[in-house]
């Protein structure tokens, strides 16, 4: 005796109570990415998490150009730190994306471009892969497993989407033309 399954999709009130899939999927790359993203902010702001800390981080700044180069540390720091954790929380989306999309504009553009595509070889790859996370969610919005579902821009959509790309690649802009 055979038995054919048929496809049901979950009951409205069970989404309502566990969420989507792809809820669940946000959660997961909300949170992946953005506690990897606070912790690498927190390593040049403080030191820790096998972190150079800020005195340190900023002479490497400015061994890049950026002057005063503890400044842009700390700029980069915060911007890694708070949108990292808005990110995970889901909280300010668009802005957590744009503060993230912000400091990878600048590393690829003065760290990783001129070595190529793979991280291997201290390329684009990985500061390419968390732009695009960072882009991906604004897009989508964080999912109903966020604290931005009450709030327009947690739908994400193109204006969600528009404004990180816009805030991230102009406050990129402004900090490589400094």
């Amino acid at each position: 005796m055979t038995t054919t399954r048929t496809f049901r999709p979950a009951r409205t009130e069970d989404r309502a109570v566990f969420g989507s899939a792809a809820d669940w999927g946000l959660l997961l790359i909300r949170v992946t990415f953005g506690l990897l993203m606070a912790a690498h902010g927190a390593q040049k702001l403080f030191g820790i998490f096998g972190g150079q800390g800020l005195t340190a981080t900023g002479k490497g700044f400015e061994g890049l150009g950026y002057r005063p180069g503890k400044v842009f540390a700390t700029i980069a720091g915060l911007s890694e730190l708070l949108g990292g954790l808005g990110l995970a929380v889901g909280l300010l989306t668009p802005l957590a994306c744009a503060a993230l999309l912000g400091v990878m504009i600048n590393a690829m553009a003065l760290v990783t471009a001129p070595n190529g595509l793979w991280a291997s070889d201290g390329g684009l790859e990985y500061t390419m892969c968390i732009a695009a996370v960072a882009v991906g969610v604004a897009a989508t919005g964080p999912g109903r497993l966020a604290l931005d579902r009450f709030f327009p821009w947690g739908r994400g959509g193109w204006w969600s989407a528009a404004v990180a790309l816009g805030l991230g690649g102009l406050g990129a802009g402004i900090t490589l033309s400094l």
